[in-house]
């Protein structure tokens, strides 16, 4: 079962690149979800974790150098939320590959959360910027 579904009224930017990579993006994280949450084995687990992270910072990535090209005044604010992030997903991927923590439904929680909370208050005010 979907974590998360990606929705046009709901999560939709209308800048073209970050709509196709915040769609690819919610797949990665329901893959790991299902896998947590479905009993599978933890290196297919930790597999997808690493795939998902290492698609969230290229993603990242690309919008901050969008934000740069178009000058686009609220950077430093969301380049700073993309960091706490990053250090996030960085120690639970480092804790999960030494068996110090578990990908679970918390988990999902968590970056569900965010994503529910970063996508109408940190992308959708970049539309504007970037599509100009």
């Amino acid at each position: 079962m979907a974590l998360i579904t990606w929705t046009a009224s709901q999560y939709g930017t209308n800048v073209g690149f970050a709509d196709d990579e915040h769609k690819i993006l919610f797949g990665k994280l329901n893959n790991l979800y299902d896998l947590a949450t479905g009993g599978a084995e933890r290196s297919a687990i930790g597999a997808q974790l690493d795939d998902l992270i290492a698609y969230v910072v290229g993603h990242f990535a690309h919008e901050e150098k969008e934000m740069i090209a178009k000058g686009y005044g609220g950077y430093e604010r969301h380049k700073a939320e993309h960091d706490a992030l990053v250090g996030i997903c960085a120690g639970l991927q480092t804790k999960f590959h030494a068996g110090e923590a578990e990908v679970d439904d918390g988990v999902g929680q968590l970056v569900k959360g965010w994503l529910d909370s970063h996508i109408p208050a940190f992308d959708m005010p970049y539309a504007d910027a970037l599509n100009s």
